[in-house]
């Protein structure tokens, strides 16, 4: 069996190269929250030299705050800041040759699209003419799967490695200390508990029912490198390849 494990990259972090050898595919941060030609490029290189598939990371245009709160702009400047995010980096794939292999929105705008039906139906037209033979990495359940399986726009289940869940299997927000799991026993335990019985514990305790093709593991905390390096190890050990 295999599993694909992806990252979010080109955030001005300085682990990617040695964080790819161990995802397969990944979330290029594209001028939104973070990010410019330069960084995009460097990024798409580490990619490609270790055989990464690529996806862009759209985000609000906020880099004050990283993309992580939503922002109080009109639905028509969110549109254009989008499309500029994915006009620059379908450009600088194409100077290497590249194709775009998924979309996945990032921080407060994957969230807001994931409960919010007027957003979820804004950013699906937004993204329309980008997502021929394109995935978009949707949550489990959420308004944005919904939206984009009624338009055709093929998509991949996605479920965080290490984030906990609330009872309506939102993430627990980055203001509470149980956000982030760090602990590389723990990680294993969560994402084998979802590709095994299709099931994850929440901070309560519950078991809810949730379904994942590919997990995300963040590259920007101090245990990232030590986590993917003993998921791959033990995973392996439970018969699935992360690949």
């Amino acid at each position: 069996m295999k599993v694909d494990i992806n990252c979010d990259v080109g955030e001005g972090m300085t682990n990617e190269h040695l964080l790819m050898p161990y995802i397969t595919s990944c979330n290029i941060a594209c001028g939104g929250h973070f990010g410019d030609k330069n960084s995009i490029d460097k990024t798409i290189k580490l990619a490609i030299e270790n055989n990464i598939l690529i996806g862009a990371h759209p985000s609000f245009p906020d880099t004050q705050n990283f993309g992580r709160n939503v922002m109080d702009i009109s639905k028509e400047e969110l549109r254009i800041s989008i499309q500029n995010q994915l006009d620059l980096f379908v450009k600088r794939l194409s100077k290497f040759n590249e194709k775009l292999h998924h979309i996945k929105p990032h921080g407060a705008l994957y969230n807001l699209i994931a409960s919010d039906e007027a957003f979820a139906i804004h950013f699906v037209e937004t993204i329309k003419n980008y997502t021929k033979d394109v995935f978009l990495y949707v949550p489990y359940n959420s308004m944005i799967e919904k939206v984009a399986i009624s338009n055709n726009i093929a998509i991949k289940q996605e479920a965080f490695a290490d984030r906990n869940y609330t009872d309506d299997l939102k993430l627990v927000s980055r203001n509470h200390e149980n956000a982030v799991i760090t602990d590389p026993e723990e990680v294993l335990n969560h994402v084998y508990k979802i590709i095994n019985e299709g099931k994850v514990k929440t901070t309560s305790g519950t078991e809810k029912v949730i379904k994942a093709t590919t997990f995300c593991l963040h590259g920007d905390h101090k245990n990232s490198l030590a986590i993917l390096k003993y998921l791959s190890h033990q995973l392996l050990k439970k018969g699935i390849i992360i690949g």
